[in-house]
């Protein structure tokens, strides 16, 4: 198999990983941290779920171990049982640059995995059950690792759009058309979804 089917799906996903950091970039440790749902999402813990799922899907899906399992943001299996919402937020005492500082550790971790094997390396995730019954491979993870983070940070937009206002790939407006009324254009759109019965 052609390297170039890998080579496209790291490109994204390290394209994808660091628009997901630039949606918590320059934010205080309140903003990152303060929940923005009813549900509770926050920035700081779409990162932290993030960091852990790259760890799983490359790390221990292909028996290796996540060489740091005392970092206060990562989070064992065995976390869940204790917290099933223990990856969606940051404790109090760690501050968000340790935060950036672990996906970052996260992301040499993983890329290690996709550079070492081929997109056609068997593993399993435990936490799915026996390995007989959860044989993947690595083009699986890379697509579906890559998928969960688009999702995720797409919802980053979003919340630090609330925030400050900052939207686009880097936060600095590169996707949206210039000189637009954006007030009246929400006026608009919000005017033709009232026109229709609540």
């Amino acid at each position: 198999m052609s390297d170039e089917p890998k080579a496209t799906l790291t490109r994204y996903l390290h394209q994808t990983r660091e628009a997901l950091l630039s949606k918590v970039d320059g934010l205080s440790e309140r903003d990152a941290r303060l929940p923005r749902t009813p549900t509770g999402t926050n920035l700081a813990g779409i990162v932290k779920h993030c960091a852990n799922v790259e760890i799983g899907y490359f790390g221990e899906t292909f028996g290796r171990d996540w060489p740091d399992p005392d970092d206060p943001c990562f989070v064992s299996v065995d976390d869940f049982d204790a917290d099933p919402q223990v990856d969606w937020y940051l404790p109090a005492d760690v501050p968000v640059a340790a935060l950036l500082d672990f996906y970052r550790r996260v992301w040499a971790f993983a890329d290690r995995t996709i550079e070492e094997l081929g997109l056609d390396a068997v593993g399993s995730p435990p936490w799915w059950g026996p390995p007989e019954d959860n044989r993947v491979t690595l083009h699986h993870m890379l697509v579906r690792v890559l998928a969960d983070l688009a999702q995720h940070t797409g919802q980053a937009d979003i919340l630090r759009e609330g925030i400050d206002g900052a939207v686009g790939w880097h936060g600095d407006n590169d996707s949206l058309p210039e000189g637009v009324d954006w007030p009246a254009y929400v006026a608009r759109l919000t005017a033709i979804a009232e026109s229709f019965p609540a």
